[in-house]
């Protein structure tokens, strides 16, 4: 039997049993406590259980290619192959080729000279 199988049983039954008891004596607050932690670590268990499926499914999908979005191949035959880098030619920013307000320095300050 594995961890996560054992953890699992263990789990349940005392999540189970704590339960029964706190249906029983609903106003009893340590029965309340103690189904809280058992549900609490039931969530452990399946969060472990998801993990898990989780590293089985990627390590089946790494022999699969991912295949192209939709969005991208659609863009690609609309503009029958062409730059798919519309407005970032000139300068690469997007900019169109002018520059920009912004310097190296940033804004500009006061002019040195006094004037």
């Amino acid at each position: 039997m594995s961890e996560i199988e054992q953890r699992l049983q263990e789990s349940t039954q005392a999540c189970m049993a704590a339960y029964k008891t706190w249906e029983s004596k609903k106003s009893d607050v340590n029965a309340l406590e103690e189904l809280q932690e058992a549900v609490h670590e039931l969530r452990k268990v399946a969060s472990r259980l998801e993990i898990e499926m989780a590293v089985s499914e990627r390590a089946d999908m790494a022999d699969k290619p991912l295949p192209i979005p939709p969005h991208k191949s659609q863009r690609k035959n609309k503009n029958n192959g062409g730059d798919d880098n519309i407005g970032n030619n000139a300068d690469g920013n997007g900019n169109g080729g002018g520059q920009g307000a912004r310097r190296k320095g940033g804004r500009r300050g006061p002019n040195k000279s006094g004037d």
